[in-house]
């Protein structure tokens, strides 16, 4: 069986053919849009067609960035509004999955093969076949969601776990704190922490600590300079990030009751390489009482390249029960 799948994202949408066959979930080669570039998922659905040498599936798996509670989803970093209940008629669908973006890459790491897994701590075991899974995304924002996988069913559940407050750890973890609560106006969530942009508060907040200009403005400067190196504070910043990732996750594991975790996301395979000599570990373990438990859970990073188009395949599988 052939399939659109699509991932839609505030800033470009991804579409591919997909091949199902035998239980396999065979992506083709991602097409790369720009939302802005298109009034509507229907004008880049169209785009996408002209693509192609023959007429699309009528069958399409879409994930959006956006919850999906609405019958009209409206896209939070796009003019790009979508009505549920007419979608697969404008499109020309006889089948169609429609997911929470965050929600497709848990259908994703749920089905994906052990290859497509590197650990970060904890034993290296594979996950289990048995039990909750939390998968945490960190990018523009904190994607959160869990799956309770037995031999032979899997459930996903999406959550808004982004939105969770944010709980510092430490005297710096506080001074974030203080910093957000007078920029926010109160409130501080966890993903103005724990994800790409919250790099700008804790490197802002660790140069004011050490009574220092900040020499960097954006999250992209902060975190090329983090990467290459050449700057000491944005090093320290990209250390506290890891750090209040390491707890978050450790967090939900927690919250979840989970056999397991999975590092999802764009940022965090970008990060790849800098995760065994941070601070992530330990403070995934640092719960008190409980740090025995923690340190027997396996944490995994996901490094399949397409996680949210492979997952909005996996959720349409799981739909429509295809074999």
């Amino acid at each position: 069986m052939r399939l659109v799948t699509v991932d839609i994202g505030g800033t470009h949408a991804r579409f591919c053919l997909t091949e199902l066959e035998g239980g396999e979930i065979a992506l083709g080669q991602p097409v790369t849009l720009k939302t802005s570039d298109y009034g509507s998922l229907a004008e880049a659905w169209a785009a996408f067609a002209a693509t192609q040498d023959a007429p699309l599936p009528r069958a399409g798996a879409i994930a959006i960035a956006a919850p999906l509670a609405a019958q009209v989803v409206r896209l939070t970093n796009n003019n790009w509004m979508i009505d549920t209940a007419t979608l697969a008629a404008d499109l020309g669908l006889d089948q169609l999955t429609l997911v929470n973006d965050f929600e497709a890459v848990a259908h994703g790491v749920a089905e994906a093969p052990i290859g497509a897994f590197v650990s970060l701590c904890g034993p290296l075991d594979p996950l289990s076949v048995n039990g909750t899974i939390s998968v945490v995304g960190p990018g523009t924002g904190l994607g959160v969601a869990h799956f309770h996988r037995s031999e032979s069913s899997v459930y996903v559940q999406a959550t808004e776990g982004g939105h969770l407050d944010f709980a510092p750890v430490d005297e710096i973890d506080d001074a974030i704190l203080a910093r957000l609560r007078k920029t926010l106006g109160g409130r501080v969530s966890v993903e103005r922490v724990a994800s790409g942009p919250g790099i700008v508060p804790i490197y802002e907040t660790l140069c004011s600590l050490e009574n220092m200009a900040a020499a960097y403005a954006d999250d992209r400067a902060i975190w090329q300079a983090a990467l290459v190196g050449n700057d000491p504070l944005a090093l320290a910043a990209k250390e506290r990030f890891f750090m209040v990732l390491g707890s978050v996750a450790g967090d939900f594991a927690l919250g979840h009751g989970a056999s397991g975790v999975v590092i999802a996301g764009g940022l965090g395979l970008r990060l790849r390489d800098h995760f065994a000599s941070s601070g992530f570990a330990t403070r995934f373990c640092n719960k008190g009482r409980y740090v025995d438990l923690m340190s027997r859970i396996p944490v995994k990073l996901i490094v399949h390249p397409e996680p949210g188009l492979y997952g909005a395949a996996a959720a349409f599988v799981a739909q429509h029960g295809i074999d």
